[in-house]
């Protein structure tokens, strides 16, 4: 019998799609340059892509094997360039995706020469200025006036990936010659999402911040002429919504909002929520799980604050409408509010990460120029500018719950108190504390000069200092060495003598004032040991921390002579306070003239920090864009 012609052919395992096929066939080694026909690249880009079959492809190559394979990847630049430049669908598309994958990989491989190694792969040394400047024009194009929307965003994201991955080569060079301000801005103002500004904004940091100090940033230069007030306003109420959207990713860690009393809760407490019908819940992670999901925040979207900095930096404008807009939805926050919000979190958790540290920074620069600017300070130390903050929760020791709107101002305070309680380590982050320390003397010196009496829960203010002070006495030979540190206790001996002195003209009454009073009268010996320690005497500071001293030895010879005065030697609340108003009329406060002045922010100052925080958004916009793929 005859062997029939219809084999039977065995089953694959897995069904390989076409796309992946083209990928394999495409980056496969062989002897000779083999040129792919064009019937070749229009399949290629009239199939879906698989961003995933291509990312695994380009994984199993290393750096090497790219440059044995440079023919192939020229080619695959060129022919994409040319359907996004024909505006098809599905084809320009397809062809942005494909680069962003294919960039996204290539870019972020090890090479011995980063900058030459990753010209040669993607567009050849010899062919590099044409092959870029056309790239670069496409994508300007696409972006200002691109067929829809969609197509428009997938331009930015391609760009976005060339950039943050070829940050130290010389390819972004190609970007400041060609101007996408222009583009960029021009998507922002047609946008109907404001979230959808984010991707363009951060790739506006990224392009400013590029060897910003070595050259004159055309794109720095655009942020400080920008006066749209549309695009302005959008691009705020982004941050906004990427600072609420990183903000929840700690919260989906640990909700620090305590549930209010019901019977329910107290049978679930007891585990017996099913007789009052109580809905499960997920399982909260374990303490160890909850550390490390701790440690990787804030998501890769925090990078949005390198160019939320350079716009306040920049341009007085965006500071105003960034501080003064409401939010679009009215059952969110401002921006201004998320802002806030999502600026406590990362306080409280600073101390994990350098990066965490590092973005840290990057708030406190930002809070410290919006705190120096007079007219937004008076907004935000006034009821014009009352926010809703939610305010992290998530260690002890806690603030009072206010969940009323409040004066910015004091939310600011609140914010600075907490970043105080929850980082302190022998291992002192110095700058971070001095950068705190300087937002509350900038605010406290206006509320002074201004005589704007505010209602705040001063007290725990007082005993955050004064704990700040007990903790630098008690580890100081660990904390007399670090960088900065004789800057940090001159700038809180400051604080803290600025606030006995002028409290009379901010503080809401007496009892807050005779409060402080008390608090120090309380620290006593710790002062004396805290000059000691840091051998103030010998220092320009010696006379703040003198007052100090002499204020706690007048209420204690006061407080020690009315208790010899008592059978049982116990002087209550009340009396207390009577001795500390008395011993108003006798106590001399000489304190320096220079205490309520500062001296405004210059990048130039913290340069070396600024080109960390660039380097670690870069990082940070490579992980976006993986997100986005997975």
């Amino acid at each position: 019998m005859e062997q029939s012609p219809l084999t039977q052919q065995s089953r694959p395992e897995s069904f390989k799609p076409k796309i992946v096929h083209l990928y394999e066939a495409l980056f496969a080694e062989t002897e000779d340059d083999h040129e792919q026909s064009e019937g070749f690249w229009q399949e290629l880009f009239l199939l879906n892509p698989s961003p995933p079959g291509l990312q695994r492809i380009l994984a199993d190559l290393s750096p090497e094997d790219l440059l044995h394979l440079q023919h192939s990847s020229h080619r695959l630049l060129q022919e994409a360039i040319v359907r996004v430049k024909d505006g098809k669908d599905p084809t320009d598309e397809t062809a942005l995706d494909t680069l962003t994958v294919f960039l996204g990989s290539v870019l972020t491989k090890k090479y011995t020469n980063p900058s030459s190694d990753t010209i040669a792969i993607i567009a050849g040394l010899d062919d590099v200025d044409s092959v870029f400047a056309d790239f670069v024009a496409t994508l300007d194009g696409v972006i200002r006036s691109g067929r829809s929307v969609q197509v428009r965003k997938k331009a930015i994201t391609t760009a976005l990936t060339l950039i943050s991955g070829a940050y130290q080569t010389s390819l972004i060079s190609y970007f400041t010659q060609r101007d996408l301000f222009p583009s960029l801005m021009k998507f922002v103002q047609e946008t109907e999402d404001p979230s959808q500004t984010a991707e363009p904004f951060i790739l506006l940091g990224l392009l400013a911040n590029y060897n910003k100090y070595e050259f004159q940033n055309p794109y720095q230069l655009r942020l400080d002429d920008f006066v749209n007030d549309t695009a302005i306003g959008k691009i705020a109420q982004g941050v906004g919504c990427i600072c609420r959207s990183a903000r929840d990713r700690y919260l989906a860690i640990q909700n620090d909002l305590p549930e209010s009393w019901s019977f329910g809760n107290t049978l679930g407490y007891i585990g017996l929520g099913a007789l009052a019908g109580r809905q499960s819940t997920s399982t909260a992670p374990s303490n160890e799980e909850a550390k490390i999901l701790f440690n990787a925040q804030p998501s890769p979207s925090a990078a949005i604050l390198l160019a939320t900095y350079d716009f306040v930096n920049s341009n007085k404008l965006f500071c105003f409408n960034l501080v003064t807009l409401s939010s679009l939805d009215k059952s969110e926050p401002s921006p201004f509010g998320s802002f806030l919000s999502f600026t406590s979190y990362l306080f409280q958790h600073a101390f994990r990460s350098p990066r965490a540290s590092l973005y840290g920074y990057l708030t406190l620069f930002i809070l410290q120029n919006l705190v120096e600017d007079q007219v937004l300070a008076k907004r935000m130390c006034t009821d014009e500018g009352r926010v809703a903050v939610r305010l992290c929760r998530q260690r002890p020791p806690q603030l009072p719950l206010i969940k009323d709107h409040r004066i910015a101002a004091l939310v600011i305070l609140d914010i600075m108190v907490d970043g105080i309680n929850h980082n302190l380590r022998r291992k002192l982050d110095t700058q971070f504390f001095i950068l705190s320390i300087g937002i509350m003397l900038r605010l406290i010196s206006f509320l002074s000069r201004s005589r704007f009496r505010l209602p705040y829960h001063w007290s725990e203010l007082w005993r955050s200092l004064l704990s700040f002070l007990r903790f630098l006495t008690t580890y100081s030979a660990d904390i007399i060495t670090l960088s900065g540190a004789r800057q940090l206790i001159d700038d809180l001996v400051s604080l803290i003598v600025l606030a006995l002195s002028c409290g009379e003209s901010f503080l809401p009454d007496t009892a807050s004032y005779d409060d402080l009073f008390y608090k120090i009268v309380e620290t006593g010996d710790i002062l004396i040991k805290f000059r000691d320690a840091y051998n103030l005497s010998q220092h320009a500071s010696s006379n703040s921390v003198e007052i100090l001293i002499n204020v706690s030895n007048h209420y204690y010879r006061l407080l020690e002579s009315e208790k010899g005065k008592l059978r049982n030697k116990h002087l209550g609340p009340r009396q207390v306070s009577k001795v500390i108003k008395e011993g108003y009329e006798g106590l001399s406060i000489q304190r320096k003239e220079d205490l309520d002045h500062w001296e405004r922010f210059r990048e130039a100052d913290h340069k070396t920090v600024l080109k960390r925080i660039a380097r670690v958004a870069v990082l940070d916009v490579q992980s976006l864009i993986r997100e986005k793929e997975n």
